[in-house]
């Protein structure tokens, strides 16, 4: 998933998207240490897909918690 992808997305489906993501990651890790996976890669592509969640997700909730700019006049 790219970032771009990411940020069109609401702030709950970020996290359940992040939430599964996480589950696939939990289980490839699992798969690897058995011997089970012939795709060592997609670990790699799996993490850094749950640090671009996170951080598009802390975005939106900071950008939600900033107080609006008054005009000083």
């Amino acid at each position: 998933m790219k970032a771009k992808e990411a940020r069109e997305l609401s702030t709950g489906e970020v996290a359940t998207k992040l939430r599964e993501t996480r589950d696939q990651l939990l289980h490839l890790r699992l798969r690897k240490n058995t011997g089970q996976i012939e795709k060592t890669h997609e670990l790699r592509a799996l993490r850094k897909d749950v640090a671009r969640l996170e951080t598009v997700l802390k975005q939106k909730a900071e950008s939600g918690n900033r107080k609006p700019e008054t005009a000083s006049a």
